[in-house]
C-alpha cells in the first residue's frame, strides 16, 4: 500500500511530494498530462513564498534565475506597494515562469525519491475505513491518504463528495500571450479606451495582454481577443504570433473541508478565485508547506490527534482571506461611479507609508499568523520566524539552514528529548532571546518562558523530557 497518493503535478502536488519525501514518506504522484504545458499560467513568486522555500534551501536557486521587482501587486490601485520595510527576508516579488518553478520542484522531488507518473489520470475514488482506493489508468492503487492537487475541477474533490460553495463567474476576461505587430502600440500597464481597458505585461519575446470579454460564449481565439481589444481601445492594435489564448472569470469558491477523513485537498482543488494579484501559485505552495509535515507525522503515527485537522483550520481561514482580497481587487478593477469613492479612499490609504505596508503584507500573506498553543504576546508567535542569525559551538548559522531538514527545531538554551532537532545556541542580534521552538514550516510555536512542554505536546505530539 502507498503511504500517500497525490493527484496533480502542479505547484501544490510537487511541493507536497518534496515535503513528504523529506520526511521519508512513500509518495506517488499521478498527472494526466504527459508533459508540462507549453504555456505559462503565472510568472511570480511573492515574498512569503520565497521565505517559505528558503526554509528548505530552495529559494536561492530560483532567485538566481528570476528578476526582482521591489513591490507587490494590487490590481486597480494606482499606487505601488513597496516591500522594502515588509516582514520578510525577501523584500521583492520574483519574476519567474510557473513552468520553471514546476520543473525545479519536480526535479527536486525525484531526487528525493518521489514516484511521479505522467500520463496517468485519476478516474475514480473509493474511500474505505483505513485506506483509499484510486483507479488510475484502469489500475487500482491503494493508499493510506489521497491528496487532491488536481485543480479547480478536481476529480478527487468530486469523488470524495466535498462541497465547493461560492459564487459563479459573472464577468469574464480574455488573456493572450501574443506579440504586437507594432511593439510600441501599447505601453506597459493599463491603457483605457472608449470601450474599456487593456492591461499589458511585457514578457521575454512577447506580451501578456488582458481585456474584458464582451462575448464569453464564443471560443477564446486570437480573433476574439483581437476584436475585444479593438472594441475596448476604439482603434486597431494588431496582434500576431499567438502562443496561448484563454478565458477566465471572477468565480470564487472554497472547499467546505480541506480534510475529509483520508482525502485532503490543496491548491486550486481547495479554492479558486479571481487571478488578481497573481497569487495562485503562491497559495498552492503555502498549502503544501503547511500540510506536508503534518501529514508525514500522521502517516508515521507520531502526530497528536488534532494535528492534521489543523491544516484545515489554518489554511481554510487563509483561503478565505485570499478570496476576499482577490474579489475586492476584481470589484475595484471594474469600478464604476458607485465604487469610485471607495477606490479613491483606498488609494489614499495605500499612499500613506503605514497603509502601503499593510496592503503589501495582506496581498502577499506576509501577515499570516496561525493560532499557537500555548498562546502569548510575542510578535513572532504564530508568524513565520525571521531568518535569525544563530551562534552554536560550531560557529554561525541561521534559522533557514536549521529548518532545511523539515523537522521541528528547538533553538537556544532549553533542551528536550524527542522527535525534533535541538540546537544549543545564542542569538547574537537578539541577546535577550532565550530560546524558540519552530514548527517545520518555520512558524514560531513558542518563545522562551513557560509552556515549552505544552507546545511540544501540541505540535510534535510524542512524549518529551524537557530541561528548561
Amino acid at each position: 500500500m502507498i503511504d500517500v497518493l497525490i493527484a496533480g503535478a502542479g505547484p501544490a502536488g510537487l511541493m507536497l511530494a518534496c515535503e513528504l519525501r523529506l520526511a521519508g514518506v512513500d509518495v506517488v504522484v499521478v498527472e494526466r498530462h504527459e508533459t508540462r504545458p507549453d504555456f505559462c499560467r503565472g510568472f511570480t513568486l511573492n515574498a512569503r513564498s520565497l521565505d517559505l522555500l528558503a526554509r528548505r534551501g530552495l529559494a536561492e536557486p530560483l532567485v538566481a534565475e528570476g528578476w526582482r521587482v521591489p513591490h507587490a501587486a494590487f490590481t486597480s490601485l494606482p499606487v505601488v506597494l513597496g516591500l522594502a520595510d515588509a516582514y520578510t527576508d525577501h523584500p521583492f516579488t520574483l519574476g519567474i515562469p510557473q513552468t520553471r518553478v514546476e520543473e525545479f520542484l519536480e526535479d527536486h522531488a525525484r531526487e528525493l525519491g518521489a514516484d511521479i507518473r505522467r500520463g496517468q489520470e485519476l478516474e475514480a475514488l473509493d474511500v474505505e475505513a483505513d485506506s483509499v482506493v484510486a483507479t488510475v489508468g484502469g489500475e487500482r492503487l491503494r493508499a493510506a491518504y489521497v491528496i487532491g492537487c488536481d485543480g479547480g475541477r478536481s476529480t478527487v474533490r468530486k469523488h470524495a463528495g466535498i462541497a465547493f460553495p461560492g459564487t459563479p463567474a459573472t464577468r469574464f476576461s480574455l488573456l493572450g500571450d501574443v506579440s504586437l505587430a507594432d511593439p510600441g502600440a501599447l505601453p506597459f500597464g493599463v491603457t483605457t479606451g472608449p470601450g474599456g481597458a487593456v492591461f499589458l505585461i511585457p514578457r521575454p519575446g512577447y506580451v501578456r495582454i488582458v481585456v474584458e470579454d464582451p462575448r464569453p460564449d464564443s471560443p477564446a481565439t486570437l480573433t476574439s481577443l483581437q476584436s475585444a481589444i479593438d472594441q475596448a481601445l476604439g482603434r486597431h492594435v494588431e496582434l500576431i504570433e499567438p502562443r496561448w489564448v484563454t478565458r477566465f472569470g471572477d468565480a470564487a469558491r472554497q472547499a467546505e473541508r480541506y480534510v475529509s477523513g483520508r482525502v485532503i485537498l490543496a491548491g486550486d482543488a481547495a479554492h479558486i478565485h479571481p487571478p488578481a494579484g497573481a497569487i495562485g501559485v503562491n497559495v498552492a505552495l503555502d498549502d503544501a508547506l503547511n500540510l506536508g509535515w503534518k501529514l508525514a507525522a500522521t502517516v508515521r503515527g507520531t502526530a497528536p490527534e488534532h494535528l492534521l485537522e489543523s491544516y484545515h483550520s489554518e489554511r481554510h481561514a487563509a483561503g478565505q482571506q485570499v478570496l476576499a482580497s482577490t474579489q475586492a481587487q476584481a470589484l475595484l478593477g471594474n469600478a464604476g461611479d458607485d465604487l469610485r469613492p471607495l477606490l479613491d479612499l483606498l488609494t489614499r490609504i495605500a499612499a500613506h507609508p503605514a497603509g502601503n505596508r499593510a496592503f503589501a503584507d495582506v496581498v502577499t500573506a506576509l501577515d499570516t499568523r496561525y493560532e499557537m498553543t500555548p498562546g502569548g504576546s510575542h510578535p513572532w508567535l504564530g508568524r513565520l520566524c525571521p531568518n535569525l542569525r544563530v551562534t552554536t559551538a560550531d560557529g554561525d548559522t541561521d534559522v533557514a539552514t536549521l529548518l532545511s531538514g523539515g523537522r521541528p527545531v528547538l533553538i537556544g538554551d532549553a533542551t528536550a528529548q524527542g522527535p525534533l532537532d535541538v540546537v544549543a545556541a545564542t542569538f547574537p542580534d537578539h541577546p535577550d532571546l532565550r530560546a524558540i521552538l519552530l514548527r517545520p514550516d518555520g512558524h514560531t510555536a513558542w518563545v522562551g518562558g513557560d509552556g515549552l512542554d505544552e507546545a511540544l505536546r501540541h505540535w510534535v505530539g510524542a512524549p518529551f523530557e524537557v530541561h528548561a
